[in-house]
């Protein structure tokens, strides 16, 4: 048996929002966001934490297969998003006039909140 450590696996956790911070920039670098700090900040923790939350969106995962999951899912980031609207207008214009935009972000937020 070895004695000394082997080599350290970085946080899955820590490791994922990286790969989507990158995601992000590398797709949507171009917009010239007022506050881009901010704005990854909504992405990698308080939507997907909002959208975890949603009770019918819950219910889907719990009780149901991955299929109607996503469709809850989506229900609940538009209740997000709509929600946003007011403080976020720049955010949410850019979710519901960019498709790529909306696509990418639907696909990230399912991917961090079903599990």
């Amino acid at each position: 048996m070895p004695t000394a450590g082997g080599g350290h696996r970085p946080e899955p956790e820590l490791d994922r929002l990286s790969n989507i911070i990158k995601a992000f920039n590398d797709q949507f670098g171009n917009i010239p966001w007022t506050d881009a700090d901010r704005v990854r900040k909504l992405i990698t923790e308080e939507i997907p934490a909002r959208v975890a939350a949603d009770t019918a969106y819950q219910n889907a995962r719990k009780h149901s297969d991955k299929q109607n999951a996503r469709i809850e899912h989506d229900k609940a980031l538009l209740r997000v998003m709509t929600a946003l609207l007011k403080d976020d207008t720049e955010l949410f214009k850019q979710f519901s006039d960019n498709e790529s935009f909306r696509r990418w972000l639907s696909d990230t937020v399912f991917a961090l909140t079903y599990e």
